[in-house]
């Protein structure tokens, strides 16, 4: 038997945790010793409104389980505020879930440009605030655990999502990046796509009770643990879950074709070696920007 993943010591910021799969991870942390923010606006779906209600009953159920827990009520626009709790509270932050989401679904000729606004500012926005706040002090500590959340909408796009689908991918360009910045200190940033039953997929209802029974988010929260923990050496990477399903996703690119140089690149030339570019018999998988330079140095000779 596993010797069991424990937070001892560590404080994690959950964000969006009164309900659905943050609620999840809030309660698995600090179920294993995390001192949890529960950080939750309390607004709608569709980001209106606001009420302590939710983060309130999140940390209710956490301290009467032995847990310790604060609830916090910012917007993730307001990450610095987050923090700061964090830092009243607790004295330092080590983790940090950037779970935080709604939903302006419109298909894109009927997106008005507050329905682009409100999902860019709670997403992708909102993330980078609550990380940028987080980000001097996991340095000083020389520690860190974050995990993003994307979404299939931004990996596969999905119909009436552009706002969304946009935000999600963005997050995962974001993770990529912190994750090479961070990794000398030990701050390690990964992504998650999930699944879950919750009020933002309500509307995938035609799956039907077993399939969405099966998408309880009690079953994504164990990934998002152990990425969380001290233990895992996983950065930069990204993962969809689930219904229990688990796995990791990467780029991949066909061998590609070099065209000469030595003369103007013409369409037609493209038309002719199109089979070739498109071909992925012998596909590679870069895992970096300098992996994904290498294949072009190459065919330049250099």
């Amino acid at each position: 038997m596993t010797d069991q993943l424990r937070y001892d010591g560590r404080v994690a910021i959950v964000t969006g945790a009164g309900g659905g799969l943050g609620r999840q991870y809030a309660l698995l942390l600090a179920s294993r010793g995390a001192q949890v923010v529960v950080n939750d606006l309390g607004g709608s779906v569709t980001g209106g409104g606001a009420s302590p209600r939710a983060a309130d009953l999140v940390v209710e159920e956490i301290t009467a389980a032995g847990g310790e827990a604060v609830a916090n009520y910012d917007s993730v626009e307001d990450g610095d505020k987050i923090v700061q709790h964090a830092l009243d509270a607790y004295g330092r932050i080590d983790i940090i879930v950037n779970n935080a989401g709604i939903l302006r679904d419109r298909t894109f000729h009927k997106m008005s440009q507050d329905d682009w606004d409100a999902v860019y500012r709670v997403h992708l926005f909102g993330a980078f605030k609550v990380t940028h706040a987080a980000w001097p002090h996991m340095r000083q500590n020389g520690y860190g655990r974050i995990v993003m959340t994307s979404s299939s909408s931004g990996i596969y796009g999905n119909f009436g999502q552009a706002n969304y689908g946009a935000m999600k991918l963005g997050l995962m360009g974001l993770a990529n990046t912190l994750a090479l910045e961070g990794a000398k200190y030990d701050i390690q940033v990964n992504t998650i796509a999930p699944i879950a039953k919750s009020r933002m997929t309500e509307g995938l209802g035609y799956l039907g009770p077993e399939v969405m029974d099966a998408l309880d988010p009690v079953r994504v929260a164990p990934l998002v643990a152990y990425l969380c923990h001290e233990s895992c050496q996983e950065n930069g990477k990204k993962y969809e879950v689930g219904g229990g399903w688990m796995a990791e996703v990467r780029w991949e690119r066909t061998q590609g074709v070099m065209l000469p140089l030595s003369h103007a690149i013409t369409p037609e030339d493209v038309a002719s070696k199109w089979d070739e570019i498109t071909d992925f018999t012998d596909s590679t998988r870069p895992k970096t920007s300098a992996d994904a330079f290498m294949s072009l140095q190459k065919n330049l000779g250099t």
